[in-house]
This record gives structure tokens, C-alpha cells and sequence, in this order.
């Protein structure tokens, strides 16, 4: 009976931190601004899984978020429109441009008329970013995952649901460059993504997640009205964070109790 006990209480203390239930629910009048990358199946033995959203599990996050009475908006809108957004604000985003966001994606925002914002990598085709952050990446699998194609971009532009951001020209690390490459990178790849599919290109994503000082000057000084981060959480529209937001990563390994508990808090546990 003792045995029994214990492995009780070690099994709440898991899920307690696992899942932190207890915590507080970040106020409703903070948008949510969600985090993912690829929306297609598990490769079997892949590094990257964690990028992979399945299908099936994302389009049961987006009918979820339409009936419980989340209202979408693309960055841009979340920005422009923050002193005026209802509770139970939402924006989707998408770093990198990969395929499946047309291929897999786009679909079921269509179905739900659910609006994103995608953050593309101007020079994005056969290009290995992977070990710019950490060299022991550097085995290829996200420079063969199909990127988007210009046709699709601007079938998804011209849908009204979806905004394309920038993630820089090459997706480098912005750290390890000089304030010549960092103009480059950021701002020179907004003028190419507005060059090219005739838009005003207002989103902005740093790759990695890193960034300095440095880098937000940058992105302000371009152009942009917002940029996003990697850091995990919600953040006030109203604390003048408008170039260092906090995004809630939505991983393709969470289950979907994760997720629910993620849009209540921002993390599934306390530090995840």
C-alpha cells in the first residue's frame, strides 16, 4: 500500500510539472502568438520532428481555437489593431516558408478562415541554415524540405488570409555578422520580398531567436512595425514590445492537452 502511495504522489509531482496546471491563466486580453514551422507527417529517425505539426493534429488546434472564439489576425493586424482587440486575440505564424504551409496548411486555414502570417527566407531554396546555429546540424534535412514556390506565395497573398514577413535573405545567425551583412540580411530582404510580390512587408522574425540591440534597430529603422522572437510566452501589446514578442511554440510532439494548456499560460510547464 506504501508502494502504491508513493508512486502516486511521484506521479502527480510529474504531471504537476509536466503540464504545471496549478499556474496562472495569462489575462485573455493578451493575444496569443503561436509558433510553428511545418505542418506534414513524422520522418522516421529525423532530427527536426519537433518542426513537423501532423496535419490531423493541426487542423484539431485551429477548430478548436474557431470554437472556443479566438479571432485571427495576421501580425500586421495584431499591431495595428492593438488597442482595439478583442479578448481571445490570435495570431498564427510560420518561420522559414516551407511547402507544406501551401501544401498542408493553407487548406485548413481556408477552411476555417483563419488568418496567418508566414516568415520567409528570401534566398530559402537548397540552402542549409540549420548548423548556422549549432554546427552539429548540419546532416541536410531542412535543406531538402521543399520550400515555397513564388506562385504559391502569391496565391496565398492573394487569398487576403495570409501575410509574408521576413526572416532575413539567408536565415543566418544575425549574431555573428557585421552591421553591414545585418542591414543586408534585414533589410535588404524586405525590400526583395515587397519588390517581388508587389507588397508593404511590415512582420519581421530574427532566425534562431537570436538577436542583439543591434539587430532590433535594424528592424526598426527598415521599416517593419513588429518582430517576433523565439523566446516562449504572451506578451502585452501595450509594453512597447513590439520588436522582441514572445510566441508560444507549438511543437509537433505536443499532445493536445499541451496545446490547450499552452494558449491558457503560454508554456505546457514551467519552463517549456
Amino acid at each position: 500500500m506504501i508502494y502504491l502511495l508513493i508512486f502516486i504522489v511521484i506521479l502527480f509531482m510529474y504531471y504537476s510539472f509536466r503540464y504545471a496546471w496549478w499556474t496562472k491563466v495569462v489575462d485573455l486580453k493578451n493575444p496569443r502568438i503561436l509558433m510553428y514551422h511545418m505542418v506534414s507527417s513524422h520522418k522516421k529517425n529525423a532530427r527536426f520532428n519537433g518542426l513537423r505539426v501532423q496535419p490531423e493534429e493541426f487542423e484539431k488546434q485551429i477548430k478548436y481555437l474557431k470554437d472556443n472564439g479566438w479571432t485571427f489576425f495576421t501580425m500586421s493586424e495584431l499591431i495595428e489593431k492593438k488597442d482595439e482587440l478583442p479578448f481571445k486575440s490570435i495570431s498564427i505564424t510560420f518561420d522559414d516558408g516551407y511547402e507544406d504551409n501551401f501544401t498542408n496548411a493553407y487548406p485548413i486555414l481556408k477552411k476555417y478562415d483563419a488568418k496567418a502570417t508566414i516568415y520567409v527566407v528570401v534566398d530559402r531554396h537548397d540552402r542549409e541554415w540549420s548548423s548556422k546555429r549549432k554546427k552539429k546540424n548540419n546532416d541536410g534535412e531542412l535543406k531538402f524540405e521543399p520550400k515555397l514556390k513564388d506562385e504559391q506565395i502569391k496565391e496565398m497573398i492573394n487569398s487576403g488570409l495570409i501575410e509574408i514577413g521576413s526572416h532575413t535573405m539567408t536565415h543566418d545567425n544575425l549574431l555573428n555578422l557585421t552591421k553591414e551583412q545585418k542591414i543586408n540580411e534585414i533589410q535588404n530582404s524586405k525590400i526583395e520580398i515587397e519588390n517581388k510580390f508587389n507588397i508593404t512587408c511590415k512582420s519581421f522574425c530574427y532566425p534562431f531567436g537570436l538577436y542583439d540591440e543591434k539587430d532590433v534597430e535594424i528592424a526598426k529603422n527598415s521599416g517593419y512595425t513588429n518582430a517576433t522572437t523565439t523566446t516562449k510566452g504572451i506578451d502585452s501589446l501595450n509594453e512597447n514590445k513590439k520588436f522582441e514578442l514572445k510566441r508560444v511554440t507549438i511543437s509537433g510532439k505536443d499532445n493536445f492537452l499541451s496545446f490547450k494548456i499552452k494558449m491558457k499560460r503560454g508554456m505546457r510547464g514551467l519552463n517549456k
